[in-house]
């Protein structure tokens, strides 16, 4: 505390680092939140892209899948492999003879990193096709 005797006021100095203080601290505990705000964005942004190259994936599986449905269809003693290229991704699929009417479809498709497989099981080939499992691995 200063005291000035010529006009006889009394000036208390510590005032002005109390508000400094109390300035720098909460401009801290902005910013910390700021930053928080800023990565929990940034996380959920990736985890949203993931999330849509993960169904853009799943989407290229089925699609090989009704391909080689297709095939199958159009040639019923059909076994073989083919590859596709849509849009972000390429997809592939293998069609197995298992015996009599009997098929194992395969397919598997890449966006990115992002890999999703699909096995099918058919148990008939006649004027419908039976699909008795379709399983996304």
């Amino acid at each position: 505390m200063y005291f000035n005797f010529r006009n006889n006021i009394c000036y208390n100095k510590v005032g002005g680092y109390i508000t400094l203080v109390s300035v720098l601290v909460a401009g801290a505990v902005g910013v910390t939140i700021a930053v928080s705000i800023i990565l929990l964005g940034v996380g959920s942004s990736q985890t949203s892209f993931a999330d849509e190259r993960s169904n853009q994936a799943k989407g290229l599986a089925n699609a090989c899948a009704e391909e080689a449905l297709q095939q199958i269809h159009d040639i019923p003693f059909f076994a073989g492999s083919d590859t596709l290229t849509l849009g972000q991704g390429t997809c592939g699929y293998l069609v197995t003879n298992e015996g009599g009417s009997n098929r194992t479809i395969t397919s598997s498709s890449t966006v990115g990193t992002v890999i999703r497989n699909i096995t099918i099981q058919i148990n008939q080939i006649g004027p419908t096709i039976q699909i008795s499992s379709w399983q996304e691995n």
